[in-house]
Parts: structure tokens; C-alpha cells; sequence
């Protein structure tokens, strides 16, 4: 049993492996064979007569830690390259652990009862060898990877001592790691092939401005790797800087005086603005009333509320006066320690409801100088979303049909041009995936090069 499980995990592994090309397998036969004669010297030495042969296996074995990983291509950062070491190095142990299990079985027949001594000798340092070599890769991997996330460490930890489930759990383990591996080398061979085109170089800078309860922050990005490959690919990027929780007019007002700044400062005289969720409201107001008409060339609202959230009005009148009061309560001391200077749930929540996005739709007028689009996601099912969204996606759901999370797919559409995005089987597109909030590389969608696509089309058009 131990053995098919052992095989299973490596025929699904080699999925992966095929996109590694010759030399990457030719490598890792070779490093195969190195560890197994590091983690076997002692048994060689005794069955070929060879006293050298466990000095070799000492260098063969060390050589083949410091040096595990031959892979196709550039690492973009040394966290990659260490991800990808720990994830070879876990493959390792587990095809090393089942042809060394098969020797050891085999030898037992020849070796005992006569020379038990040698035999327990050699399985003593090739155990020793296995232990070294797996805690060598899972530190590498639990250090390094971002895709990973909490739930797998944790399970790994939980797991690690249940026979079984810890070697499908580190069958996972490896297939996540090495996904993740050949995606990042993946992305950063195109941004090197694409390096002199400058896709993302527009003809005006792009202001990225954030949603309702968030800041933008220098140690938690809220666009999340985002920013920095729109910069890799050219683009010359500002941010909101305006507080979590407002108001759409006193957001505006804000963010008006954030282009105004901007535009002074570097003379681009306009901006391409791209909002996600409540910052789309905030900015169709900052640029209809607030004096930025003229330096604003473009919006681009992702997941934007325009016609307001539904469940938010049923909550607003169903919840009792005393409770929400304690609830804003919590949330404005906990942005004023964020850096808000005056936060204000309530008006924040309430400029999202359906009837107030209505009034704002009837006061607030499109400008003919503004190019407008937007986009949209959906989740497939609740638990396609990180907490709290798979927990909202239900509730939105029964008052706004078909979401992502937090906001219904007939509140997105607004302007000259609509996308709709969702992804085929079970998970979707949550609202806090369209800003990469979770870092995950999601299947059949890539949120970095989404954006990169949205700037390559403006910069096309002429903004």
C-alpha cells in the first residue's frame, strides 16, 4: 500500500515534469542516483567491497542538497529559487524512500540473521540520509512558497506523523510548489521577451485607488503583486492614499485632490484611473464634481457596485440601531490605528446600497472628455472564495443573485465597454481575487497579466 501511494504521488508529479524539458530530466536522473548512493554508501561499501565508497556517498550526498534543482529556465527571485529546490528535494525523498525501501527488503532476505549488525548499520545511516533530505526540502518549501498558503502548512504539520496521510499530503505539497515554480519562471521569461515593448508604458500614469476598508499601505499591498508587474512591463504607477472608510462625496473630494497633486507634481497633466469596488463610486464622483474632468483620461472600475449592493439595504433596515452602532464602532477604532483619521462605517456602508448608487447614478453624470469601462467576476459557488466571502456569496446570492462575494453581477457594467470574467468548473472570480489579495495563481485566470492586458489596451487606444 505504502509503495502504490508512493508511485501514485510520482506519476502525478511527473505531470509537472514533462514541462521541464530533457535537461531537467536527465538532471534529475542524475540526481536521483546521486542520492541514492549518499543515502546508501554504507550497504555499497559492503556489497561491492569498496571502503572509498562512503566518502563518496558523503560528497555525492551533499552536492545533491546544496544543488537539487536543474530547472528550465531563470528564477525571478531567490524565494523562487529556493522553492524550487525544497520542492526537488521533496520529489527526492519520496522516490529515494521507495527504492531504498526495496533494497533494504531485499537485503534483509541475503543479510539476516548472520550479519544483522551491518544490515541495521546501513538502514540506521540511510534513514539518518532520508531524515536530513526531507527536513532540507520542507523548510526550503514552507519558507519560500506563497501558494501554499496557511491551509497547507498547517495540514502538512497536522499530517506529518500519520502514516498515509503524510505522503498525500506531501504528494500535494509537491504538486502545489512545483506549479508554482514553473508558473513564476513561466512569467518572468514573458515579461523578458516582451521587456523592450513596454506594453504597459501609457501615454498618461495610472492611479490605482482602493476600496472601502482598506488603505494603501507599504507592507500589505492591496493590489498585490499587481503593482509590480504593471511596473516590470513599463507602467508608471501612483496610488489613491485616501482613508478606508468614507463617504463616496468626502471620498471623492479626496481622491480629487490626489490627481490634483499628482499632476502638479509631475506635470503628466492626466491620469488613467483604475477603482476597484467602492473606488469606482469615489471616482466617477471625484472626476464629475470635483474639478478633475480634464485630468483624467480614463476609469476602469473592477468590481464596482454602480447600482449598489442589495443585501446592504435588507441589513441597514433589519439590523437593530444598537447593533450597528457597536459594529461601527469596532471598525472605526480599528481603522484609526490603520491610519484613518476620521473613519465612518456607517456612511461608507450606506453609500453602498442600492438606493443611494441609484441617486448617485441620477446626480452624477458620465464626462464626454473620459474614456469608461469596467469589469466583473463571479464566484461558481461559495467556497470557490476565501473567508468572509464564501460566507457572504450565499447571503448576496439569495437578496442579488449571481456575485462575487460581495457585489451582484448586474451592479458591474458601467460605461463604453463590460467584461464579464469567471473561470470554468467550480471556483469563479472572487471581489478580493480582482486585486490579488489572496497571491494566488488561480487556474484558467492570471490577475497579473489581466491587468497587464487592461494598460496594453489603453495604451493601444491612445491613453
Amino acid at each position: 500500500m505504502l509503495q502504490f501511494l508512493c508511485v501514485r504521488v510520482i506519476i502525478k508529479t511527473g505531470d509537472l515534469m514533462k514541462k521541464s524539458g530533457v535537461f531537467t530530466f536527465f538532471y534529475r536522473l542524475l540526481l536521483t542516483l546521486m542520492l541514492m548512493v549518499g543515502i546508501n554508501g554504507i550497504f555499497l561499501a559492503e556489497m561491492l567491497d569498496r571502503w572509498y565508497l562512503p566518502l563518496i556517498s558523503v560528497f555525492a550526498f551533499v552536492a545533491a542538497n546544496v544543488f537539487p534543482s536543474g530547472a528550465k529556465g531563470g528564477y525571478p527571485s531567490f524565494k523562487f529559487r529556493m522553492a524550487a529546490h525544497g520542492s526537488e528535494l521533496l520529489l527526492q525523498f519520496l522516490i529515494t524512500t521507495l527504492l531504498s525501501c526495496g533494497i533494504y527488503v531485499y537485503s534483509a532476505f541475503q543479510m539476516l540473521p548472520d550479519s544483522w549488525i551491518k544490515w541495521a548499520i546501513s538502514l540506521g545511516c540511510a534513514v539518518l540520509a532520508e531524515f536530513v533530505l526531507f527536513w532540507n526540502g520542507i523548510i526550503s518549501v514552507y519558507c519560500s512558497s506563497v501558494q501554499l498558503g496557511i491551509k497547507h502548512r498547517v495540514i502538512g504539520l497536522l499530517c506529518g506523523f500519520i502514516p498515509i496521510a503524510n505522503l498525500v499530503c506531501l504528494g500535494v505539497i509537491i504538486k502545489i510548489t512545483m506549479s508554482e515554480v514553473n508558473f513564476e519562471i513561466d512569467k518572468a521569461e514573458l515579461d523578458k521577451s516582451r521587456n523592450s515593448q513596454k506594453i504597459c508604458k501609457t501615454k498618461y500614469p495610472v492611479l490605482l485607488v482602493h476600496g472601502v476598508f482598506f488603505r494603501d499601505s507599504a507592507y500589505f499591498n492591496y493590489w498585490g503583486r499587481v503593482p509590480a508587474e504593471l511596473i516590470a512591463n513599463g507602467a508608471e504607477i501612483y496610488y489613491g492614499n485616501h482613508e478606508s472608510a468614507a463617504s463616496v462625496d468626502d471620498s471623492a473630494k479626496e481622491i480629487a485632490e490626489r490627481i490634483k497633486q499628482i499632476v502638479a507634481e509631475t506635470g503628466c497633466e492626466k491620469l488613467n484611473i483604475i477603482a476597484h469596488s467602492k473606488g469606482g463610486l469615489d471616482c466617477r464622483k471625484a472626476i464629475a464634481c470635483y474639478g478633475v474632468e480634464d485630468m483624467t483620461a480614463s476609469l476602469t472600475t473592477i468590481n464596482t457596485p454602480h447600482r449598489g449592493c442589495g443585501f446592504a439595504d435588507y441589513l441597514l433596515t433589519k439590523v437593530s440601531p444598537n447593533v450597528k452602532n457597536k459594529i461601527a464602532f469596532a471598525y472605526n477604532n480599528a481603522l484609526l490605528k490603520f491610519g484613518d483619521k476620521n473613519p465612518d462605517f456607517i456612511s461608507a456602508v450606506t453609500d453602498l446600497t442600492q438606493a443611494n448608487c441609484t441617486k448617485l447614478n441620477a446626480d452624477v453624470f458620465d464626462s464626454p472628455k473620459v474614456y469608461y469601462q469596467s469589469f466583473g467576476s463571479k464566484l461558481n459557488r461559495a467556497s470557490g472564495g476565501k473567508f468572509p466571502l464564501n460566507f457572504s456569496y450565499n447571503l448576496v446570492k439569495y437578496f442579488d443573485g449571481e456575485n462575487d462575494g460581495l457585489v451582484s453581477e448586474n451592479s458591474f457594467a458601467w460605461g463604453e465597454k463590460y467584461t464579464y470574467i469567471t473561470t470554468k468548473g467550480k471556483r469563479g472570480i472572487s471581489h478580493g481575487d480582482m486585486i490579488d489579495l489572496n497571491r494566488e495563481n488561480i487556474k484558467d485566470f492570471d490577475i497579473r497579466e489581466f491587468y497587464v492586458q487592461i494598460l496594453a489596451d489603453l495604451k493601444k487606444s491612445g491613453y
